[in-house]
């Protein structure tokens, strides 16, 4: 079927191919099949013996025999008005509607002109009329059809549908697809530039990670700017970041800025089954790269294939990974000259990444690529709102203040949940509140509101919850409480918000407080059900004694143990099974982190002890309204003390406690 199309005063015709698919030759296999099944109302012709036959012919009942020679099989028909007579031979006494009624077998030494003539001279004699007797060689034209032609056309189906993906597949005409023959082909996509439509302008924040990128870049545009002076663009840069921090978006940056080839391709299509299959792939997208430098290929989630040889948790002698990692160091820097080829690459496992990968020549770079700061978010925040129809007193300022530690994907999907939370509550804009709710949901879940709470537990709820809240309120090394809730979200029964500092360091006494303001659920569940506990401070008790034991074996916080630190950072002891310290250290190390949970848990019975009235008011608040806040807090405490009192210009929402 043709189109004409008329363009520019030319008539451009483009023809409609229909492409036939091999699946549509199941279809009359399959109606055949079905046919043959269920065609089953006529009687088929039934195998009787010789002498049956020839007393047939002397009866002479039989009308008509056809013998076939070469298969020595004959077929017998009877005179229909004598059928009746051999009913029983029938199964359930049905007779055939078409003939050959009866067929029979005969040896090698069966001749069939001799017995035959013999019979009809007995007829003859008897007055009988003969029998007609036809006998001739099948040629079986469709046996040897069968035999050698349709043989020969499985096979030539076969190879077609075999090879029918040798154009296809991830990395174009002749990267693989289906052929077994491309197995070792890169999968690599070459990037097309003019469908990548992510610039520099479209990734918001990470300043300092934007600009190694565009340096290298400007680089690739502007190359006589820096060997003029002597230097050499980098081999190589790794990304390295938390997940949703924005290295992919920054990698799609590049591919739309850079005036050369960008080759794409996952670490993990280097891994295969098959021996050598991935050094292979490795050889053939250089190969492929080398052909069109200046070029840049980015290889995601690097980690699949750059993990520290014999660290595998395998015990295979040749192993496929360490191969490909191999021949990927041989590539990036090794004999052979590689020069026009930039190798960018992303992972947020670096630390499991082989020293060799990670030299000067080969990653020349790190560029990290961090969580957003306060003044980063807003940016982000701005790139995912211009789509978002935003209510009149929307404040972005105070909506990043409480999505601190979010990434970029944490950030777009705030937005997104934002805009269905207003459309749930068939608002006309997106408002504040709704913002709120969104980040709310994401950090603790979905609102439990239909959960049937009992009385009594939703008051031990209500006082976990506000032990919490009052510890964090009067301690200066706690943060400032946002809300407290006794709501159910997600698997949590009521959960309590802080806001601390955006901080890298804390202190030993900030760590106890922490600590101080964790252990109050349990203890005041225990103020208020007569010492009794609850199972409610498992998340709680979890954290903390996760913070103790780090105080004394990461951070050197403990008098007994000193300033030692058994962290490993390099990932060389993954697989170890043993510990890095003595049976007498570890017992010292469980007794001192004891020491610091009794402490606290001390620290804390003693503030809630003396503000039990502060305790109770909060916690039949909390009953009465199941939501308080911060304002609600400082009308009942007073303002709170120390540095967390003031403004602070980084604020943080976290949740504090999920009981």
């Amino acid at each position: 079927m043709a189109q004409n199309k008329k363009k520019g005063g030319k008539k451009t015709v483009r023809t409609k191919v229909i492409r036939i698919n091999l699946s549509w030759l199941y279809i009359p296999l399959i109606a055949g099949i079905i046919w043959m099944f269920f065609n089953t109302k006529s009687v088929p012709a039934q195998k009787i013996e010789w002498d049956q036959v020839k007393s047939m012919i002397e009866a002479s009942d039989v009308k008509d025999i056809h013998f076939v020679r070469n298969d020595f099989k004959g077929t017998v028909t009877i005179y229909p008005d004598r059928l009746d007579k051999y009913k029983d031979l029938f199964p359930g006494r049905q007779v055939p509607a078409k003939s050959p009624h009866f067929f029979f077998l005969t040896s090698t030494k069966f001749d069939p002109e001799a017995e035959f003539a013999a019979l009809n001279e007995k007829l003859v004699q008897n007055n009988a009329a003969p029998v007609k007797l036809i006998i001739e060689n099948d040629s079986k034209i469709w046996d040897n059809v069968l035999q050698w032609v349709f043989p020969i056309l499985l096979l030539v189906l076969f190879w077609v549908w075999m090879f029918r993906g040798i154009n296809k597949g991830p990395g174009g005409p002749g990267a693989g697809g289906m052929n077994p023959f491309n197995v070792g082909k890169a999968t690599g996509k070459l990037t097309d530039k003019n469908k990548v439509n992510v610039t520099f302008k479209d990734v918001a924040g990470l300043y300092g990670a934007k600009e190694e990128v565009m340096e290298i870049v400007d680089f690739l545009k502007n190359p006589a700017k820096y060997t003029g002076l002597g230097g050499k663009i980098p081999k190589g840069a790794l990304l390295v970041g938390p997940p949703g921090t924005g290295k992919t978006l920054l990698a799609k940056a590049v591919a739309g800025e850079a005036n050369v080839p960008f080759f794409s391709i996952s670490g993990s299509d280097f891994v295969e089954m098959f021996v050598g299959v991935g050094a292979s792939r490795v050889r053939d997208l250089f190969a492929q790269a080398k052909e069109k430098a200046p070029c840049i290929v980015f290889i995601d989630e690097i980690d699949a294939v750059g993990r520290a040889r014999g660290k595998n948790a395998g015990f295979s002698s040749n192993d496929e990974r360490e191969n490909t990692l191999n021949q990927l160091l041989t590539e990036m820097d090794g004999f052979g000259s590689n020069s026009g080829v930039i190798v960018l690459a992303a992972t947020n496992r670096a630390d499991i990444l082989d020293k060799a990968l990670m030299r000067a020549g080969r990653f020349d770079r790190q560029i990290h690529v961090t969580l957003p700061d306060l003044n980063e978010r807003k940016e982000i925040f701005q790139v995912h709102l211009k789509n978002i129809k935003l209510d009149g007193n929307f404040n972005l300022d105070k909506v990043a203040k409480h999505t601190p530690g979010f990434s970029g994907a944490d950030i777009a999907n705030v937005c997104n949940e934002a805009a269905l939370t207003a459309a749930r509550k068939n608002h006309t804009s997106v408002t504040e509140q709704d913002f709120m709710d969104a980040a709310d949901r994401i950090v603790g879940g979905i609102e439990r509101k239909k959960t049937i709470m009992s009385p009594a537990e939703k008051r031990l709820t209500a006082y976990h919850e506000a032990g919490h809240a009052l510890t964090g309120w009067l301690l200066e090394g706690c943060a400032p409480v946002l809300k407290v809730t006794i709501i159910p979200r997600g698997q949590a029964l009521g959960i309590t918000w802080s806001l601390p500092d955006e901080k890298v360091t804390q202190s030993k006494t900030e760590m106890m407080d922490e600590m101080c303001m964790l252990v109050a659920g349990r203890v005041a569940e225990e103020m208020a059900n007569n010492g009794i506990p609850c199972s409610g401070a498992l998340s709680d008790f979890e954290r903390m004694t996760r913070m103790a034991y780090a105080m004394v074996t990461y951070f050197g916080m403990s008098e007994k143990i000193g300033n030692v630190s058994f962290y490993d950072s390099t990932g060389a002891r993954g697989y170890e099974l043993t510990k890095p310290y003595s049976e007498k250290t570890a017992q010292l190390i469980d007794e001192e982190a004891k020491a610091i949970v009794d402490e606290v848990t001390e620290k804390c019975r003693s503030i809630l002890t003396e503000h039990r009235d502060s305790l109770d008011r909060l916690a039949q608040m909390l009953v009465e309204k199941e939501v308080i806040t911060s304002e609600d807090m400082e009308a009942e405490l007073g303002p709170k003390a120390g540095k967390h009192g003031e403004d602070r210009l980084k604020p943080e929402e976290t949740p504090v406690d999920e009981q």
